[in-house]
């Protein structure tokens, strides 16, 4: 028994620079047979190699991943990063924020130019994005917890104009049969993105309501809005670009559901964060 794992761990066990000499030629060749859609014994033989190069990665990757979170859990920012939800919310707003500002000069900038009413609506929901993360990013000071609550009454309150200009996005997406384009394998890369996003947002929710922040649970609830409103934008460009020849009024029916979908869970989570704080507020009061 003790030469059997003695074998296996020669097998199996690979010093890191062994391993990536094997692994990087191993991957190669499958990414080119698939690639070619190649068959036949080098297929087979393509397979066997990968999955072999993939075990003997992967340990490699998982001693070096916990290192790395080693290594940034000794770091006091780092540490910070890792055991205080707050700063991880306030991280995430900043850098949602910047993306937003962005987003909105480059739709705001096409609007003009091209004169067109989608990327102004585009521009608009950005905006608001933008401004629901900013209301939550300043003043950066510890609020207490009326002043927590009134922001969270904000965003939902944004959140109904937000509702009003996604309801025109769809109507717009639904009238002119049109939406998102993605060229070439981006539309897989964004797909990927869309559904992690929408399951790390969903999540977050349901995880961030034991703190009973409401600032926290505010800027959770944004990131659910914006990944929900990303699968939007999936669909559309999925069925644009796989759509075929398929009837066009099967897809402005898929875009309805879709979007009218996102837009009445959009209000209804903004009635609830304006009830919900309204009612604490005055028990506060």
């Amino acid at each position: 028994m003790k030469q059997v794992k003695e074998l296996l761990k020669k097998m199996f066990c690979l010093p890191p620079l062994l391993s990536v000499i094997l692994a990087v030629p191993a991957f190669a060749l499958v990414i080119y047979v698939l690639a070619e859609s190649i068959d036949g014994p080098l297929a087979y033989l393509s397979y066997a190699v990968s999955s072999y190069a993939l075990i003997v990665v992967l340990p490699g990757i998982f001693r070096a991943a916990n290192n790395l979170w080693r290594r940034v859990n000794r770091h006091p920012l780092g540490k910070r990063l890792t055991k205080d939800a707050r700063f991880r919310a306030e991280l995430s707003l900043t850098v949602g924020f910047a993306i937003n500002l962005l987003y909105i000069v480059i739709k705001m900038v096409s609007g003009i130019y091209y004169r067109s009413l989608w990327f102004v609506s585009l521009a608009i929901y950005y905006a608001l994005l933008a401004v629901m993360r900013l209301s939550l990013l300043y003043p950066r000071r510890q609020a207490d917890k009326t002043a927590e609550l009134q922001r969270y009454r904000l965003c939902g309150i944004i959140l109904l104009l937000m509702n009003l200009v996604l309801t025109g996005i769809v109507i717009f997406m639904v009238h002119q049969n049109r939406g998102y384009e993605y060229p070439g394998m981006l539309i897989y890369a964004m797909a990927a993105y869309s559904f992690y996003s929408v399951i790390l947002a969903t999540v977050n929710v349901v995880k961030f309501r034991k703190y009973r922040s409401p600032i926290l649970s505010a800027a959770k609830a944004i990131n659910l809005v914006a990944a929900m409103v990303s699968i939007l934008s999936l669909e559309t460009a999925m069925m644009a670009q796989f759509g075929g020849d398929d009837d066009p009024l099967f897809r402005k029916a898929m875009t309805g559901a879709t979007g009218g979908g996102v837009c009445v869970i959009v209000l209804g989570m903004a009635i609830y964060m304006i009830v919900k704080s309204t009612q604490q507020l005055k028990g506060i009061k």
